[in-house]
């Protein structure tokens, strides 16, 4: 089992970045995909990014491709999302997710408490 907690997310102007970082508990991060999602108000939870267990292949959903970066270091139990050229539409409460697999589906395990992020235009 993995116990996530989220940290980074906060207030910032459009064009503006952020980077989060997702924490995790125990000795078995390294076995574990790591993706994160979003959800704003009254939407779907949905797909942001992911990462592969040793890091070496990621997936983007198309709305922050070439924006965000995801990354990880296992040896310090820690994935980030780097948010770039922030939008207004990115404002969500963003959650990371852990699984066994390496998926873009939200099908995941393990969930976090989530971060709000708030884009001002």
């Amino acid at each position: 089992q993995v116990q996530l907690v989220e940290s980074g997310g906060g207030l910032v102007q459009a064009g503006g970045s952020l980077r989060l970082s997702c924490a995790a508990s125990g000795r078995t991060f390294s076995s574990y995909a790591m993706g994160w999602f979003r959800q704003a108000p009254g939407k779907v939870r949905e797909f942001v990014a992911s990462i592969s267990r040793s890091g070496g292949s990621t997936s983007y959903a198309d709305s922050v491709k070439g924006r965000f970066i995801i990354s990880r270091d296992n040896a310090k139990n820690t994935m980030y999302l780097q948010m770039n050229s922030l939008k207004p539409e990115d404002t969500a409460v963003y959650y990371c997710a852990a699984d066994h697999v390496h998926s873009t589906r939200p099908g995941y395990d393990y969930w976090g408490q989530g971060t709000q992020v708030t884009v001002s235009s």
